[in-house]
């Protein structure tokens, strides 16, 4: 497993990966930080407008932000990234704004955010559907660059990043896209959060080996990384991508890391798994250990901490304010988004429904006068 930053902050030297960070300085260092603490106190403001009913469901990421900033900021702003429900630490890398995310957790929206400004497509509610869809982009993009020299590919080419969960990895979806982009050599990464958990199921019911070792079963490469380490993340998913851009083919990523909270807000993990675990991992918490070793170095001090702590706070409160302005959608709207044309049978339905809500409000006046009476 590759590591550059172990859990006490320490900065270890790999012979294939270090040179992927040899441009990291103390100022991108600092953003990372920052990059994962708004990221988490983003989910802490969304987990808690789920539990007072303003939103529908929330997906928590706790813990997996190393895996997320690291492989984000990763990308070139012309890559194109097809996530599933929980990258909300990517979306921050990608400029997606982070009250907007919330139109779908809150039932008024489909999406939020127009993937064509951000290259960073809609959530993706069904288990896996998105990395058909990346492979499928992947080979449309060898389609457009079909020409191209080794150099200009270095220089302009464009790859994808499919995201994915360790439970997703057990879909035949993701089976069928790396048989499709192994043939083709598609320009894909794809990239598997294993956070050890697939709602309930462990992951070694998943599989019985690392899941990056299935990667050989397709013919590229397969590697394991420590996904709470910010710079190894980095520092793969950069090795990835240029492989990816060169015409060389895909790479699967297996970023090893913990979901430190539920599945999501209607999910209770005390159910399947024990606390001793989840205090293990407690430790390996990667906003904790690059803290460690920004103060280990001298690259940031009390100060900078706290004055991100502020910009958190800052940025919850926005989220909140804009998430509870958000205005309703009408019922025209929710069945005007149907078919991109108007359809019979979708206009018939909704002149049954408002008869329908119309003989509420009909029967309730009738209930008022008969009480007057």
């Amino acid at each position: 497993m590759v590591q550059l930053l172990d859990q006490d902050g320490a900065l270890r030297t790999d012979p294939d990966f270090s040179g992927y960070v040899a441009d990291v300085d103390a100022q991108m260092l600092r953003g990372f930080y920052r990059d994962m603490a708004l990221t988490r106190r983003f989910d802490q403001e969304a987990t808690a407008l789920q539990r007072q009913g303003q939103l529908a469901l929330w997906v928590p990421l706790r813990g997996q932000e190393a895996a997320q900033i690291g492989s984000g900021r990763a990308t070139r702003p012309h890559d194109y990234i097809f996530p599933t429900y929980r990258e909300h630490g990517v979306a921050l890398t990608r400029d997606v704004d982070f009250p907007q995310m919330l139109r779908i957790f809150r039932g008024i929206s489909n999406g939020g955010w127009d993937p064509r400004e951000n290259n960073f497509h809609m959530y993706t509610m069904v288990l896996a559907a998105q990395v058909p869809h990346a492979t499928g982009y992947a080979m449309g993009i060898q389609r457009d660059q079909a020409g191209w020299d080794r150099a200009r590919l270095e220089r302009e080419g464009t790859a994808v990043v499919a995201y994915f969960g360790d439970g997703a990895s057990s879909e035949g979806d993701v089976h069928e896209s790396m048989v499709f982009a192994s043939s083709y050599k598609s320009p894909v990464v794809f990239f598997c959060q294993n956070n050890q958990w697939a709602i309930s199921v462990p992951t070694r019911v998943q599989s019985r080996i690392p899941l990056a070792d299935r990667a050989k079963g397709y013919g590229f490469p397969g590697i394991r990384v420590d996904g709470n380490d910010v710079l190894a993340v980095l520092a793969v998913t950069r090795w990835a991508l240029e492989r990816a851009r060169r015409g060389e083919g895909p790479v699967l990523i297996e970023a090893f890391t913990y979901r430190m909270s539920a599945h999501t807000t209607a999910d209770d993990p005390t159910k399947y798994r024990l606390s001793a675990e989840e205090e293990a991992w407690e430790p390996r918490d990667p906003l904790v250990r690059l803290e460690k070793h920004l103060r280990s170095a001298g690259h940031a001090d009390d100060a900078f901490f706290e004055e991100v702590a502020r910009a958190g706070d800052e940025m919850a409160a926005r989220v909140r304010e804009e998430a509870l302005a958000f205005p309703d959608p009408t019922l025209e709207d929710s069945f005007n988004n149907v078919y991109a044309e108007a359809h019979p049978l979708i206009t018939e339905e909704l002149r049954w429904h408002k008869e329908y809500e119309a003989g509420f409000a009909q029967n309730h006046a009738e209930a008022s006068q008969e009480g007057a009476r």
